[in-house]
């Protein structure tokens, strides 16, 4: 029995449900209430937060580490680039630069009125330098490290998005036009649209 403890519009669950759908894990999803989580899911893993995979009496509760174990078990597009070494180190520095730094910019851009040492024009230009970084991989080619999707792409996408659905008039008229077309084309995909169906 494999199931998900999920909330559908937090960016860490979306990338792991991504991940999931993918690999093709049948898996049951209980979408949580933030404000109400269940018993069950708080005795799984006493962090509180989403999302939480539980699998055959095995807990895993880091949405990259959920992302992972989906891909051990089938990768067909290869986003774990297998035979590329280089590759794999640029995925790992992509998500870690996404999970410690972008992210926190990103809180601070979003809730802006709850850091009111600085305006929030400030706290987008530091998330800015993440996504004019990005923006600057897709020279040439539709995704950020290959010519097919990789784990970078997907575990960055749903942070990206959130990042653009601050201010949608703000993002669609940066110069990053290779970024935006990035974003549009996972929006769109079948897998995103099927992870975010109620």
């Amino acid at each position: 029995m494999t199931t998900l403890y999920s909330f559908r519009r937090c960016p860490y669950a979306m990338r792991a449900r991504m991940a999931l759908r993918y690999s093709g894990v049948a898996v049951d999803i209980v979408e949580v209430s933030l404000k109400a989580k269940p018993a069950e899911m708080l005795a799984l893993s006493s962090k509180g937060t989403v999302p939480v995979l539980s699998v055959d009496g095995q807990v895993i509760d880091e949405s990259l580490a959920i992302m992972r174990w989906a891909l051990a078990r089938h990768d067909p597009q290869d986003w774990l680039l297998k035979d590329d070494p280089q590759g794999r180190q640029a995925i790992a520095e992509l998500i870690e630069e996404n999970d410690q730094v972008f992210k926190l910019h990103l809180n601070r851009y979003k809730y802006a009125e709850r850091y009111p040492e600085q305006p929030m024009t400030f706290y987008r230009a530091e998330g800015e330098v993440f996504l004019r970084r990005l923006d600057e991989l897709l020279e040439g080619r539709d995704y950020l490290l290959a010519e097919h999707p990789s784990l970078a792409d997907v575990a960055l996408m749903p942070f990206v998005r959130q990042f653009a659905h601050v201010d949608r008039e703000w993002f669609a008229q940066t110069p990053y036009q290779r970024l935006q077309a990035w974003l549009q084309r996972f929006l769109e995909s079948e897998l995103f649209t099927s992870i975010m169906k109620k």
